[in-house]
């Protein structure tokens, strides 16, 4: 990995806000749910953790925000504590190549999802939680807690409210995988946990300490091991090629780094080994990204020349 050894995160973070300052409001909130439809698009914050315990940040890196789908993440750490091969049977690693909802897709692959960073592959990650833990949402906010150390983390109800009552694509998602026998549980049972899930709420400074789990390959805040190093590295190898609904290629070009977005407007990026950095801007490009968060992300590692490459 080609990362600087003197790195003034001080001075990096100060680019960082120079750049994305003219453009913040920029992008469109997610008013297809809502609740999410409600923020203030003219926010912006950034933080950064390192695995020795110093964190920077910049903006409204304390203001919260709805997690979305960067909880997928973390689904499916908890679902590899069981092995590696524990949920591959049912989820593909692949990039989609079309809509993270897309219904046409998974009736053409038999229900199936293409990966576990889209909606019909994270339902099934779900599925394969509850059925480990009887408590999916509860596993995932009890993990999420201890990582960020905030103990009150949870979701918002009226999120949760809220896409719960405009989820008749997932529904039809889980329904059709239920058809073709790729779901073990009740689909309105895994659904309420999803939706739950998607509606925790963060700030950008609790998501990049929650990242550092990734950073420190699969070491837990508390110093014991959650995954073992070869689950973590595949996890940030499906978040680098499958992360950004159907703009991965362009941030591998742009970041280089493992990146998972979430229509709430966060970024969760890993420089392995160094970094966890969390950007939040509630705008939205045309394929779900945070216009804001993408380029803060791009100025940090050009100004820091992290990157896996």
């Amino acid at each position: 990995m080609a990362v600087s050894d003197d790195i003034d995160l001080s001075d990096a973070l100060t680019v960082v806000m120079e750049r994305v300052r003219p453009h913040i409001g920029e992008g469109k909130v997610a008013d297809y749910i809502p609740e999410l439809g409600r923020v203030d698009p003219k926010q912006f914050g950034f933080a950064v953790a390192s695995v020795d315990g110093e964190v920077r940040s910049l903006g409204d890196a304390d203001v919260r925000f709805s997690m979305q789908s960067m909880t997928k993440v973390f689904t499916l750490a908890l679902v590899n504590q069981e092995g590696e091969d524990h949920i591959w049977g049912r989820v593909n690693r692949e990039p989609s190549g079309s809509a993270f909802n897309s219904l046409y897709q998974l009736e053409f692959e038999n229900g199936i999802p293409r990966n576990p960073l889209i909606n019909p592959g994270a339902i099934v990650v779900t599925d394969e939680l509850l059925g480990d833990t009887g408590d999916a949402f509860a596993a995932l906010r009890a993990l999420l807690r201890a990582e960020t150390g905030n103990p009150e983390l949870d979701a918002d109800e009226v999120t949760a409210r809220s896409e719960l009552e405009t989820g008749d694509r997932n529904r039809a998602l889980a329904y059709l995988m239920a058809g073709f026998g790729n779901m073990r549980n009740p689909v309105p049972e895994v659904l309420d946990h999803y939706f739950r899930q998607c509606s925790i709420t963060i700030t950008a400074t609790e998501l990049a300490r929650a990242g550092l789990l990734l950073a420190r390959h699969g070491v837990r805040a508390d110093g014991t091991r959650m995954i073992d190093r070869n689950a973590a590295r595949r996890i940030m190898a499906i978040m680098l090629t499958c992360g950004t609904y159907d703009a991965a290629g362009d941030f591998a070009y742009r970041v280089g780094l493992p990146c998972k977005s979430g229509v709430g407007g966060g970024i969760l990026a890993i420089v392995p080994g160094r970094y966890s950095i969390a950007a939040w801007g509630p705008g939205l490009d045309a394929k779900g990204n945070s216009v804001t968060g993408a380029l803060a992300l791009d100025t940090f590692t050009q100004v820091t020349s992290c990157s896996v490459f």
